[in-house]
């Protein structure tokens, strides 16, 4: 006859876990010897081995005394089930592991190769890290909610990267991002701007034409509340012709 302690030893569980089973009535409890220790034979040995295969294997404990008392047909029915539950949640789990994979991937967790290949150029142009994130997370809303577009928007943004026009504004514009709304040097950033938009004014319109106003509304929103000078920006752009910051509309004949 076994202690506790050695049946627990024989099937490879602790006492606690014994304990356990017996307080969820999995595992009979034997009655007290004359010393008031309870003993253990062979059967509980092998009872206790099956419980512990059982909930190793995932079966719930709810389960397990179902499938103890259980007949050959029914419990190869029930560990069919079983095994149905555990694929259905391996297949879960390794969602969860794409997910997280997408996660450790940066950028291109929300957003096409060809937006992360543009904003990887403009880390290679130097651009700090604010302006990139403050792109990135603009591009993750157009996205979001024009997914079809965005090889033809991530194509324009990379032929006017090309431009060295362009490409010297997006170096001017880290600086003036901090610079209080009534700067005087708002107004050249802006004559700046409104010259690359004429410059290629049909260009700019195809780019713009695809945009829902919503969501030009909803972008241009989180530039004016993170740029000081941007309210100022955009008065600058109506006075000389041009409204929007997102979507650029023509607001009198050039």
């Amino acid at each position: 006859m076994l202690t506790i302690s050695q049946l627990a030893s024989y099937a490879g569980v602790t006492v606690r876990a014994v304990r356990h089973y017996h307080a969820k009535g999995l595992l009979p409890e034997p009655e007290r010897d004359h010393s008031g220790y309870r003993r253990y034979d062979a059967h509980a040995v092998v009872e206790l081995i099956r419980i512990r295969t059982l909930a190793g294997a995932g079966v719930p404990l709810a389960r397990v005394r179902e499938l103890l008392a259980a007949g050959e047909e029914e419990f190869n029915a029930a560990v069919a089930d079983i095994d149905r539950r555990l694929r259905a949640e391996i297949r879960q789990r390794q969602r969860h592991r794409e997910r997280i994979a997408q996660l450790a991937a940066g950028d291109s967790l929300a957003l096409p190769p060809e937006a992360v290949a543009y904003l990887d150029r403009l880390r290679e142009l130097g651009l700090p890290d604010l302006m990139i994130e403050g792109e990135r997370d603009a591009w993750i809303l157009v996205a979001a909610q024009l997914p079809e577009h965005m090889p033809f928007y991530m194509k324009v943004k990379q032929q006017q990267l090309d431009d060295p026009a362009t490409l010297q504004l997006y170096r001017d514009l880290p600086a003036v991002i901090d610079w209080e709304a009534d700067d005087p040097r708002v107004a050249a950033v802006a004559d700046q701007l409104v010259a690359l938009i004429e410059a290629d004014a049909e260009g700019w319109e195809n780019y713009d034409e695809v945009m829902p106003d919503e969501l030009a509304q909803l972008l241009d929103s989180v530039f004016l509340d993170s740029v000081p000078i941007a309210r100022r920006l955009l008065e600058l752009l109506e006075e000389r012709g041009w409204r929007g910051w997102t979507k650029f509309e023509r607001i009198r004949p050039a």
